[in-house]
């Protein structure tokens, strides 16, 4: 398999496992997430195992080996992002994460929605569509929407859409569901990595918050501020954050 084949294989195993575990009904709320937590983390990890052993891993789900700061090739996995939506009854907006970092940049990645049954890559490049008439939609946190889409929202004469995992929001972009995901105030690398491979080849903006570049594979867990967005938004919506400061 390539990388991408490899990506998608393991968004696809952890997305089936964490499907099966939500059908089976025994567990439900914080204990399902956690279970999720797990079990995802393991489908993940034996198809990285099986397809890449030589290769370094970093993962929400595990320890932070220090020797992916040497490495040319490095997984940043988020095994299940949207733990709290996970448990939930009825909602799809979590994700699997499966990216790529090599020689400097992410590449081949896969972030599954399975509650969707999709599962988008980095190639073929999914197209967004062309966007929808009306304000301009806005993706933020359900639970901690940041200052600065409020300043996004009033310079645009936009919209604020709540949803849950990082993934699902940035792809949420992808998908044409929303024009924008503008997010402060805490994150980490694997919360963003795949979503935001997959929307850079989709073709859309991806930035941090004050328009510098998302790095990847940084000691620093944490990257804590993005926009992604439709090309055509980016200026507009960087200024508003600059100005509503």
């Amino acid at each position: 398999m390539d990388d991408v084949a490899v990506a998608a294989s393991a968004a696809r195993a952890a997305a089936g496992v964490l499907l099966a575990l939500r059908a089976d009904g025994a567990l439900t709320g914080r204990a399902l997430g956690d279970a999720g937590d797990a079990a995802a983390q393991e489908a993940i990890s034996a198809v990285l195992a099986a397809e890449r052993p030589g290769d370094a891993v970093l993962s929400e789900e595990a320890a932070d080996d220090e020797r992916r700061l040497s490495a040319d090739r490095v997984w940043i996995v988020d095994p299940l992002d949207g733990t709290r939506e996970y448990g939930e009854a009825g909602r799809a907006d979590w994700a699997v994460h499966v990216a790529l970092w090599a020689h400097g940049e992410l590449g081949a990645s896969a972030v599954a929605l399975p509650a969707l049954d999709q599962v988008l890559v980095t190639e073929p490049a999914p197209a967004p569509p062309a966007r929808r008439n009306g304000p301009v939609r806005i993706a933020v946190s359900r639970t901690r929407p940041p200052a600065e889409a409020d300043a996004v929202a009033l310079a645009l004469g936009g919209e604020l859409v709540p949803m849950g995992s990082a993934g699902y929001k940035v792809l949420a972009v992808v998908r044409g569901e929303v024009d924008a995901y503008v997010h402060s105030g805490g994150m980490y690398q694997w919360d963003s990595a795949a979503p935001v491979a997959v929307a850079r080849a989709a073709g859309l903006s991806t930035t941090r918050i004050d328009g510098a570049p998302l790095v990847y594979n940084e000691a620093e867990l944490s990257l804590p501020d993005l926009v992604v967005c439709r090309p055509e938004l980016a200026e507009p919506i960087l200024a508003a954050v600059r100005t509503g400061r």
